[in-house]
């Protein structure tokens, strides 16, 4: 868990907020985006429809964009969708 923090700490957070640096005053939005960052990669946030929402403060539309990446495989995954909803939870709040 000391590993995971860590990874947390210094690689995907500062990568989030250099790419969506509007979410430093929004600690919940930026946890679930770091949280979504962890799972899917910098590349993918990077180069995001989510990311654009984010950073012109769509907020309502970049939950939808939060929700879309649910597959693996070409396939709907049930375990993607809890993840989804959990993150969407947290960005909501």
């Amino acid at each position: 868990s000391e590993l995971l923090l860590f990874e947390l700490q210094h690689t995907y957070l500062p990568a989030v907020l250099r790419h969506c640096p509007i979410l430093f005053g929004h600690p919940n939005k930026c946890n679930a985006i770091v949280d979504w960052t962890y799972n899917l990669g910098v590349g993918r946030l990077q180069s995001s429809t989510l990311k654009r929402k984010i950073n012109a403060q769509e907020w309502d539309e970049s939950g939808r964009q939060l929700t879309l990446w649910n597959r693996g495989g070409g396939k709907i995954l049930q375990g993607l969708v809890k993840r989804r909803a959990a993150e969407l939870q947290i960005f909501s709040n």
